[in-house]
């Protein structure tokens, strides 16, 4: 009975174009809650540290490719600025939510050489996280033929028949897109992390959106191999396109910020104009 009640307010709503994304928020904001619950289930109940830590970042996969799937109706029919607060507000969220998992593979190989590690959880971890984003159509596809909002109508068979690639530069602009801005996402969130400066987190959130709004109409922004993954099998590039420009790129990009993080020059360069001058005069 409540379901169908649900059904009805939804569906009402839904058919006019201008609440469909509340239909989209809601859809989204279910998602992150069921993910968040199940995560702290798999915390409080599981004593194997190895299992936990493939669980979590098989939920925090799917539920990154979930709602990704829900951002692309919103950026399709109310453009990119109507996706940025959504993007920038879930980022804030995950990074809050998600710790310890990342449902990022180049994340995972940024601990991996930094602090070393066992090279079986490395990969078998990053499957659980191809194994999460692949997983969340399962459950996108049937709520979107549901028809809940009109933004939903023939999305479902859109994304399976006739989905495009958002790479619409070259294939090695791309790729360099991905590289280029990866690198600068995760240099800042180095900075951020070491400066610790109040609203780290909306800081970081805001510099990331900017970042995928930046490259929105060529390489699609993802700076993120699992999150691209919602593009995988789509008509504009081959799959071994795909994991060149969104797999290499991206990752290539992170082991980058790496070896320039470590590079005294730009390290320093990078953090003096946000130290206070006593610091500064005490690093001199």
């Amino acid at each position: 009975m409540l379901a169908d009640i649900l059904h009805y307010v939804l569906h009402i709503f839904g058919m006019c174009k201008n609440m469909s994304i509340l239909v989209s928020a809601l859809t989204i904001a279910t998602q992150m809650a069921i993910s968040h619950v199940v995560r702290g289930l798999i915390v409080k109940k599981l004593q194997n540290e190895t299992l936990k830590g493939l669980l979590l970042e098989f939920v925090a996969s799917a539920e990154l490719t979930g709602t990704a799937y829900e951002l692309m109706i919103i950026a399709n029919n109310y453009t990119k600025y109507g996706y940025a607060p959504f993007l920038f507000l879930m980022t804030i969220w995950w990074g809050m939510s998600w710790a310890p998992a990342t449902a990022c593979s180049y994340s995972l190989l940024e601990e991996y050489v930094e602090t070393g590690g066992n090279t079986r959880t490395l990969i078998m971890k990053i499957l659980a996280q191809i194994c999460g984003g692949l997983v969340s159509f399962r459950w996108v596809r049937p709520l979107w033929q549901l028809h809940f909002a009109a933004t939903h109508v023939g999305a479902a068979k859109v994304l399976i028949n006739r989905c495009t690639a958002d790479l619409s530069v070259p294939l090695l602009i791309g790729f360099s897109i991905e590289l280029i801005l990866t690198c600068a996402c995760r240099l800042v969130s180095r900075g951020l992390g070491e400066l610790e400066p109040k609203f780290a987190s909306a800081i970081d959130s805001f510099f990331g959106t900017a970042m995928v709004l930046w490259a929105f109409e060529t390489s699609g922004g993802y700076f993120n191999p699992i999150l691209a993954m919602v593009k995988l099998g789509c008509k504009g590039h081959t799959n071994i396109e795909h994991v060149f420009v969104y797999w290499a790129g991206s990752i290539l990009g992170a082991m980058l910020s790496i070896k320039l993080w470590n590079t005294p020059v730009v390290h320093d360069n990078m953090l003096a104009p946000f130290k206070p001058v006593e610091e500064k005069e005490k690093d001199e």
